[in-house]
């Protein structure tokens, strides 16, 4: 890239919204819950829901918002539950809270946790400065309201994965709509959760505080969990659009793994735990901490400055083919300049930034000790850095149509030093690093209709550097494993039409180079290659009926078609883990008198690809939920969540393999039937 260009983009700069709490009055209790975006308000959302909405209505893409109102009422432990409704999104659980994600693909291969795909709490990322993450650290109950951004639409955040950004965004004392809360929830498999949060207002000064609390046993052997969470959000204002907020995170995740299954042991008995697993006591043990400091001000009529930095610590304790223990710190700075006013006469509004991010992580591997640290067989320091620079802006060329134009520079970087252990043959000294940049352009349309309803068209690139993990050091340096590549197209319709709220998404992705990985044991990390050429292509639609009074149905549908395109070895044969059909409906009757009952449906409608070679194939399934609560009055609440209501053995994830043999343990079973309850009172 050029130094002239490179210069004109630094000059253009300010981060990633990086969702900042919105300082908006404190709102009612309501019952809305939909999760489509429209560029009209709805007038029964929250206020800052509502913003939420509309600042994502901008986008010339596929975006939602699910507010807390949508799972308050239901069991939700974790991301899958959250995101059960998002259109376009495949959030399935494998244990505990692992939870594989993707958007379009992203990621897929992963035999383990999240990439592809930036998930942030408060503009925070859960990944780690090479990309890799995990969700295990969220906690449904310390959310106000989460952003989906889906591929390209998350140019905000500065990034440029293929899946785009999920954020999960933390209540404030200004708009969590209560003052106490205190919840109780739990049920099958000795699951129980205990929930505190208060929020305040005093002058200009807010704060939110919440605790959570989280024990249970699993429904497989070797499942057993042991969490808390907690959150600070302490905020300053300075009146219209200036504050200051500092927000804390915290977490202790202890939890068991209890691993995948061969499909003869599905058979025989799904609630069994791999036998590997439970002999060495396999689990995942995680501390952490989230700290960001950020300002939003506004500079004058036109112009608002959001700024700030935060840093993150964790330390990992993971038994599983050898017990892994890592201390990671990553630090970033970010600001982000919006602009609205007009350019020749005509409507325009842009935003344009710099997120820089640092990471450095301590990686030491010992024989596993049926769950014990043993002998040491690895010691190494991973270090990565990354810069996003970023700027989109729109211009309306008639009332109703806007013109979109942005992009981003990113450059990263991965350093890796190894070192030799006396006595250990298989350790060695090694300094390796490498370096990545790219832009990648956007282009789109935005129109909207009198009364919000909205159609659009872009066209993105996508980069995705491998992470350290991928490259796969050994006594030769890295992996010749390069950079993932896409070119993404979509066209979408939102809005309102009568008692139907819609919407649809149709995109094709070129990939090249995609990222992909297969298992090559039981317990050991997956290899990763770069394929040729890839396409993903879908449709991601969410259908609001409201029949009557009272009544209404959600459903949400994506068709994932993910495949080689002439690929030498695999010819055009399709990608292993997300199923072609998935199908999601709610029927929901909420009565007068404070009640409601809501059956649903969850439709694996196609057969899972279990390999590369499309020899293995895991069977279609469906599920029965039901949910039902009772408002006491406008404090208590009361719920009951039933899951698997026919307890139906079914698998609900698999691990992606080159050719699958009756000894692949790729199969990951679902829980069977579960009844859950809760108690909520606000005060």
């Amino acid at each position: 890239m050029n130094t002239p260009l490179r210069a004109l983009l630094f000059a253009a700069a300010a981060l990633p919204a990086l969702a900042p709490a919105t300082l908006s009055a404190a709102e009612t209790p309501t019952t809305v819950d939909t999760v489509i975006v429209t560029g009209a308000r709805n007038p029964e959302d929250p206020p800052v829901v509502g913003d939420a909405r509309k600042r994502l209505s901008e986008t010339p893409g596929a975006v939602s918002v699910i507010s807390a109102e949508s799972y308050e009422k239901r069991f939700a432990i974790a991301l899958d539950d959250m995101l059960r409704d998002a259109p376009g999104v495949y959030a399935q659980r494998k244990w505990g809270g692992d939870i594989r994600i993707s958007i379009r693909g992203s990621g897929i291969g992963n035999a383990n946790h999240n990439r592809g795909l930036l998930i942030a709490q408060d503009g925070l990322p859960l990944n780690e400065a090479d990309g890799f993450g995990d969700s295990q650290s969220i906690d449904p109950l310390i959310a106000r309201f989460t952003e989906v951004y889906r591929g390209g639409n998350a140019l905000r955040f500065g990034g440029a994965l293929l899946g785009g950004a999920i954020n999960v965004v933390t209540p404030t004392g200004r708009n969590a709509g209560f003052e106490n809360r205190v919840r109780i929830d739990g049920g099958s498999y000795g699951l129980l959760r205990e929930h505190v949060a208060l929020a305040r207002q005093s002058g200009d000064w807010d704060v939110f505080a919440a605790a959570t609390n989280q024990t249970g046993q699993g429904y497989r052997p070797q499942s057993q969990q042991n969490l808390q969470f907690g959150a600070l959000n302490v905020g300053r204002s300075f009146g219209d659009d200036r504050a200051v907020r500092l927000i804390i995170n915290g977490w202790n995740i202890n939890q068991e793994i209890p691993g995948s299954l061969t499909l003869a042991q599905f058979n025989a008995n799904p609630r069994q735990p791999a036998p590997g697993n439970y002999a060495n006591d396999n689990g995942r043990h995680q501390r952490g901490v989230r700290t960001s400091l950020r300002t939003t001000w506004r500079l004058n009529d036109n112009t608002v400055l959001e700024a700030g930095g935060y840093a993150v610590w964790k330390d990992l304790d993971h038994p599983i083919f050898q017990v892994i223990d890592q201390q990671s710190r990553n630090y970033a700075a970010f600001a982000r300049l919006d602009w609205e006013g007009e350019i020749g006469g005509l409507r325009a509004d842009a935003y344009a930034g710099l997120w820089v991010r640092t990471g450095d992580l301590d990686s030491n591997f010992y024989v596993n000790a049926k769950g014990a640290r043993g002998a040491p067989t690895s010691r190494t320091l991973q270090n990565a850095d990354a810069t996003d620079v970023f700027a989109e802006g729109r211009l309306f060329v008639t009332p109703h149509l806007a013109l979109v134009a942005g992009g981003s520079w990113g450059q990263a970087k991965r350093d890796y030093q190894s070192f030799a252990i006396p006595g250990v043959a298989a350790t060695f000294n090694l300094k390796a690093g490498k370096d990545y940049d790219w832009v990648a352009p956007r282009l789109g349309l935005l129109w909207e209709a009198e009364d919000g309803a909205q159609a659009f068209a872009n066209v993105t690139r996508s980069v995705e550097p491998p992470n350290l993990g991928s490259l796969s050091p050994t006594n030769a340096g890295f992996a010749p494993v390069q950079a993932q590549e896409a070119w993404t197209a979509e066209t979408g319709f939102r809005g309102r039409r009568g008692p139907f709220l819609l919407d649809v998404t149709v995109y094709r992705a070129w990939l090249s180079k995609e990222l992909l990985q297969f298992t090559v044991g039981p317990n050991i990390p997956a290899s990763t290659f770069n394929a040729d050429k890839t396409v993903h292509q879908g449709i991601e639609a969410a259908l609001d009926w409201t029949i009557g009074k009272g009544l209404r149905l959600r459903q949400t549908y994506t068709l994932s078609d993910f495949r080689f395109d002439g690929d030498a070895q695999y010819g055009d044969n399709r990608l292993p883990i997300v199923p072609r059909h998935f199908y999601r409906a709610e029927l929901r009757y909420d009565h007068p008198a404070g009640w409601f009952v809501a059956p649903s449906l969850e439709w694996s409608a196609s057969k899972i690809q279990v390999d590369y070679s499309n020899l293995t194939q895991a069977p279609a399934y469906a599920v029965l939920n039901l949910n039902a609560g009772y408002s006491v009055n406008d404090r208590i609440s009361l719920f009951i969540d039933i899951r698997n209501l026919a307890d139906k053995d079914y698998i609900s994830n698999i691990q992606a393999q080159i050719r699958a043999t009756a000894a692949s343990a790729a199969y990951w079973p679902g829980d069977g039937r579960s009844v859950f309850g809760g108690l909520a009172v606000a005060f």
